[in-house]
């Protein structure tokens, strides 16, 4: 399995689910975690691209 992969699509996952629980009364727990999920996208493209 590639490198990289892993918290490319995990972040995907987190990313999704942060956004659909932006409209809720936790917004400020689904803003976080919409963070996170992002930074584990950018940093996992990251390494599939370092690792070709």
């Amino acid at each position: 399995m590639r490198e990289g992969l892993i918290p490319a699509v995990l972040g995907t996952l987190v990313t999704a689910s942060a956004a659909s629980l932006l409209g809720s009364k936790y917004k400020l727990a689904a803003a976080g975690a919409l963070g996170f999920g992002l930074a584990h996208m950018v940093l996992g493209a990251i390494d599939l691209v370092e690792h070709r």
